[in-house]
């Protein structure tokens, strides 16, 4: 129970797995709690961040990649031609219109 490994007495291979598992975890850790802090508290699923903090903090790799897979709510779509609208832009006639200027840009910004 009490037995300890020196650290020189792994073999190379397993230390530099060891390793590479440690950045990996504080890699993703790290990113998990990024984007909690970026996420609003209304597209959280617990509601408030402090719970996903400390399931990022003590339950390790597992809890940083269960909030990045299930923790956030989807955040809304929205519809580019409704925004665009919105935005002020040229009124086209039509839907394929509006369309073809979100996807394509419209023809006045063309001459050059």
């Amino acid at each position: 129970m009490g037995t300890q490994i020196a650290w020189g007495d792994i073999p190379a291979g397993l230390q530099i797995g060891l390793i590479a598992l440690a950045v990996v975890q504080i890699g993703v850790e790290v990113f998990a709690l990024v984007k909690l802090f970026k996420t609003p508290d209304e597209q959280l699923l617990l509601g408030k961040k402090w719970p996903w903090v400390i399931i990022i903090l003590f339950v390790n790799l597992v809890g940083a990649i269960v909030f990045l897979a299930a923790g956030r709510k989807p955040a809304p779509a929205v519809d580019p031609l409704s925004a665009a609208a919105a935005e002020g832009a040229p009124a086209a006639g039509d839907r394929a219109a509006r369309a073809a200027d979100v996807l394509y840009g419209s023809k006045e910004g063309d001459e050059a």
